[in-house]
């Protein structure tokens, strides 16, 4: 593909050419902080869902992103919310069949030049579009947020077999004109990048804790205080590449390698039963049910970070 996701700048404030109308398919916690990012950057949202409570939750999301309640408009049905989209971004259940078939639907109600948006974690877009005619499944594809997607900037971009390349370069563009970090799959993988990153760190920070290495709540205080902290500000390759002298990545691993090899490899328990004091532990060191206000500090160090690193851009 000629387009890379950092072939351009992403923005790092509130963009000036946002979409000007978006569709929110799904309002739960994603669908809703996905509503709240398009309306604060000014484009106009309608968002559908089946829930009693809509309106509550539209009013609600508005207030807690400072916008009046009428930013975030409730649609009577999937058409209504799709018929004039720029857009549309879907954030419902799991399920292959149910989006395939909300999808064939959402296509022929929306415009013909619409993106067709799934937030999927697990659904590829070549299983979403595949019933659908070409020109509908060519704007198919998946962008994939990290929870919550108002504050997290990273956006994983994932066309499927049938997703043509305009489409693929109009939705990193489209990310980046509300303040995202969009970055381009160049396959389609089970989990993307994030989630298997996340996934591989879990599973040895539970064998850590199963194993009776550490603490629950002291392997959080080592990532917070060390890679955590580092990767807030680089990634793991490009933290690997500055400490490895004028050589860079190869000098790291010439020097440091063999024994990042040489460290043991064991698979943890992952049913219930083996993450069980993993859980307990956690529980035990942070409370049950989890704390609001402990989130909103997480929320409000994690935007602290970004107003750091955009500051460092500019």
């Amino acid at each position: 593909m000629p387009e890379t996701s950092r072939s351009r700048q992403p923005h790092s404030a509130v963009p000036d050419q946002a979409p000007a109308a978006a569709a929110v398919i799904g309002a739960g916690t994603i669908g809703l902080s996905w509503a709240r990012l398009f309306a604060s950057c000014g484009s106009t949202v309608t968002v559908f869902d089946p829930r009693e409570d809509l309106q509550d939750a539209l009013a609600a999301a508005a207030r807690d992103a400072g916008l009046p309640e009428e930013a975030l408009s409730r649609a009577e049905s999937i058409e209504a919310a799709v018929a004039e989209a720029d857009f549309v971004q879907e954030s419902g259940p799991e399920d292959p069949k149910a989006k395939a078939e909300l999808f064939a639907q959402v296509a022929q109600a929306a415009p013909a030049t619409a993106l067709l948006i799934s937030s999927s974690s697990a659904i590829t877009a070549t299983q979403i579009a595949g019933a659908l005619p070409a020109e509908a499944a060519e704007r198919v594809l998946i962008g994939h947020p990290f929870n919550p997607p108002h504050l997290m900037p990273l956006v994983e971009v994932v066309p499927g077999e049938r997703t043509a390349q305009q489409a693929v370069s109009r939705a990193l563009d489209l990310y980046r004109a509300y303040g995202r970090e969009p970055i381009l799959l160049k396959r389609e993988v089970r989990g993307f990048v994030g989630n298997r990153l996340q996934n591989a760190v879990l599973r040895e920070a539970a064998y850590l804790v199963q194993s009776g290495v550490v603490d629950a709540a002291d392997l959080d205080t080592a990532v917070k205080n060390s890679l955590g902290l580092r990767w807030a500000a680089v990634g793991p390759l490009e933290g690997m590449h500055l400490g490895g002298g004028d050589d860079g990545l190869a000098g790291f691993m010439k020097h440091i390698g063999p024994s990042f090899a040489a460290i043991d490899r064991h698979e943890p328990d992952m049913s219930e039963s083996g993450l069980a004091p993993v859980v307990a532990q956690t529980d035990q060191a942070y409370g049950l049910p989890p704390a609001p206000q402990t989130a909103a500090r997480r929320d409000r160090i994690q935007q602290e970070i970004l107003r750091v690193r955009n500051e460092q851009r500019s």
